[in-house]
């Protein structure tokens, strides 16, 4: 390990720790705003796992998210708490691989309209089932799980994708993922199993999702489907992913911190209009920084320099 890698795995043991005991110091409303923030850090670094390096377009973010929800409601009052999760995880595991294996091999705008009518038809599927099964809309979940727990679980979550995603990039898997983003017909020609390695990415990254919507489940003790299969989650997550850089470590992180902050002010000072405001910067997040800010960034400090960066380096992972 170089001097600067044992840097940056010092500071970023130091930033964790910091941030791990942030609950012994800080009061009920930070350690709420830290569970939202931490949330999306972990969904938009699990959406640009996949999305990143393939280029597809998902907007199945929320029924991820809300069958995990959905999940810890379901099986909450018959087994232990960790169960639960592992439960969670396996649900997400095997929709992922079922949706996978049936959609996979589409691209481009096609997928995009199917990630999106899946999240609504997950969502009209439970909502049938609770109104003409169980006789009700909505479930209540009573577990002994605090604020600071549900803070603390998706801290070591947001640490293990943050890590898995890491690994990744450095592996035999990340690079024939980028083959696979860049041409399918190149990969294919590699010897790269294309079907696999993109069903493995996307199981992955829906497990981790999954996850995300069974921790955060107890925290509102009464959940709906119009409520954890909420749209807006998925446009969310593909926003701060888009904003910090899918091709980027630290990108979907350095887009997600921001921009959550600013949804919360705006939500909050403008409930009215929130849903424009929020499609405006979509918008112009598209026009002015499609690459992310960090490729932005590099782009600017390399002219400084008077070096030119390759277009290859520029981000362009959409």
């Amino acid at each position: 390990m170089t001097l600067k890698s044992f840097g940056s795995v010092l500071f970023f043991l130091v930033v964790l720790a910091a941030l791990a005991f942030l609950p012994f110091y800080a009061g009920e409303y930070v350690v709420t705003l830290m569970i939202g923030m931490t949330g999306y850090v972990v969904l938009a670094t699990a959406w640009a796992l996949f999305s990143g390096p393939t280029r597809y377009i998902s907007l199945a973010t929320v029924a991820f998210f809300g069958i995990g929800a959905y999940t810890v409601s379901v099986l909450s009052e018959t087994l232990p708490y960790v169960l639960v999760l592992l439960a969670a995880a396996l649900v997400g595991l095997v929709v992922a691989l079922v949706v996978g294996l049936a959609t996979l091999r589409l691209a481009g705008v096609y997928f995009v309209i199917f990630s999106f009518g899946l999240a609504e038809l997950v969502r009209q599927l439970v909502t049938w089932y609770e109104v003409n099964i169980t006789g009700t809309l909505g479930r209540y979940i009573f577990l002994p799980v605090t604020s600071d727990g549900i803070y603390w679980q998706l801290l070591a979550l947001a640490a293990a994708t943050l890590l898995f995603s890491w690994a990744i990039g450095r592996s035999r898997l990340g690079l024939a993922l980028k083959v696979i983003g860049d041409d399918e017909v190149v990969a294919s020609h590699c010897g790269i199993n294309i079907a696999g390695v993109k069903l493995a990415l996307f199981s992955v990254s829906a497990v981790i999702i999954t996850l995300v919507g069974a921790i955060q489940a107890p925290r509102w003790t009464y959940i709906e489907p119009s409520m954890v299969f909420n749209p807006t989650t998925s446009f969310l997550t593909l926003i701060m992913a888009l904003l910090g850089g899918v091709d980027r470590l630290w990108g979907p992180l350095l887009g997600a911190i921001p921009l959550f902050l600013l949804f919360e002010w705006l939500s909050a000072n403008f409930p009215n209009h929130y849903p424009i405001i929020l499609g405006l910067i979509f918008i112009a997040i598209v026009f002015v920084l499609p690459n992310g800010v960090l490729a932005a960034a590099e782009r600017i400090f390399s002219k400084r320099r008077g070096v030119t960066v390759p277009a290859a380096n520029q981000g362009g992972a959409l």
